[in-house]
């Protein structure tokens, strides 16, 4: 009974004193008229990319099809591709009649202690600065932007903040996707409530590396890229790093925004999450094991004691279930999911325990963060 009332305990808390994170809305762009300024920001974005031929071209189109009213320019970094990842590049903005906006380069050898990806965005930010942006666009190979992306991104800016990002929305059609790609979302906007992210006074800072959108004067007083240049996580590491220079930070989701990526199985759904999860504790087994305890108190306690308790954990095990299930429940619908994937919560948590355990085992054996051939997160010898 004592961790059933422990479990409801937690709920109570997540409802209602964390920042309503779990509403999942979308922001309207209120920027006090500051939008009518940002056209002639200059913006170029940056987009690491290795192996990405299937995904490349769409990406490039929506960058070329933007009607932004500012100068705007796009590099592409090929990171050692195989597939045409360049070429599929070139391609999609040739279509569009922009290949004058496209430049691609090629990244050098990866240096030691950086990541593959961050080593790439920092080669693509050197090449921007030929261009002198006032901003640089990080983002993905995966990420098709609506027309009016780099728009709103930029009146965010102008409204006072230094770096705003986007959730994309992630596909949700394979049955993994759907019963593991909500939830992510889910514990992505648990950990870092974007409330408390544009909060001056808390020090949560978050952003989705998809979609970020950073004034170039804070990068460069940040340290730029190699401030975070062994980081896995590198999105909220660099979210960290502006709001720890006086900078303010933004969060939100965006519906139109959308990864074309595909997770066909439960396995390259557990794999992505395998990559940075032990990273996230710090390679710590200490908080492994305080991570594995909690989340089976908070999920998988509640239905445990909703089915087997005796009346009084019966109770308090269905009153947190419920309060899970409600809490859930909108990024279910954010995702256009039947209702019955809500109260199903504590099997995708169970599953994402296992993940977790599975990257620290991987980080242990020297395997860990493993990424487009890459292992990128092992323990030293």
């Amino acid at each position: 009974m004592i961790v059933a009332a422990l479990s409801l305990a937690i709920w109570l808390y997540l409802l209602f004193g964390r920042g309503w994170f779990w509403l999942m809305r979308e922001a309207p762009c209120e920027t006090n008229g500051a939008e009518k300024s940002t056209g002639v920001v200059r913006v170029a974005a940056v987009i690491p990319a290795r192996n990405e031929a299937a995904v490349v071209g769409r990406a490039i189109a929506s960058l070329a099809g933007q009607d932004y009213g500012g100068p705007f320019h796009t590099v592409l970094v090929d990171d050692g591709s195989t597939d045409g990842t360049a070429e599929a590049a070139r391609a999609a903005a040739g279509r569009m009649g922009r290949s004058g906006d496209l430049t691609v380069v090629q990244a050098a050898p990866l240096a030691p202690g950086w990541s593959g990806k961050l080593w790439a965005v920092a080669e693509g930010v050197r090449q921007a600065q030929e261009f002198q942006p006032e901003f640089v666009l990080l983002t993905d190979a995966d990420i098709v932007h609506p027309p009016d992306d780099l728009r709103q991104l930029a009146a965010r800016a102008a409204a006072g903040f230094d770096l705003v990002s986007y959730m994309a929305r992630l596909q949700c059609r394979t049955l993994a996707e759907r019963a593991l790609i909500p939830a992510f979302v889910f514990f992505f906007f648990m950990l870092y409530p974007p409330a408390w992210i544009a909060d001056r006074r808390r020090a949560v800072a978050g952003a989705a590396g998809g979609c970020m959108l950073i004034r170039a004067e804070m990068l460069e007083r940040i340290g730029g890229i190699a401030a975070i240049r062994g980081e896995l996580i590198d999105d909220c590491a660099l979210a960290r790093a502006v709001k720890r220079a006086g900078g303010r930070v933004w969060l939100g989701l965006s519906g139109g925004t959308e990864s074309v990526r595909e997770y066909a199985s439960f396995g390259e759904v557990g794999r992505m999450i395998s990559r940075t999860a032990f990273a996230q504790l710090r390679h710590s087994a200490w908080l492994l094991a305080g991570t594995v305890a909690g989340l089976a108190v908070t999920y998988l306690a509640p239905p445990v004691a909703a089915v087997s308790g005796g009346t009084a954990a019966a109770a308090l095990g269905s009153a947190a279930w419920l309060a899970m299930t409600a809490a859930y429940w909108p990024a279910v619908r954010y995702y256009r999911q039947p209702w019955f994937w809500a109260p199903l919560l504590p099997l995708a948590a169970a599953f994402y325990l296992g993940a977790t355990v599975h990257s620290a085992v991987a980080y242990w054996r020297g395997k860990g963060g493993a990424w487009k051939g890459r292992a990128q997160d092992r323990r030293q010898k």
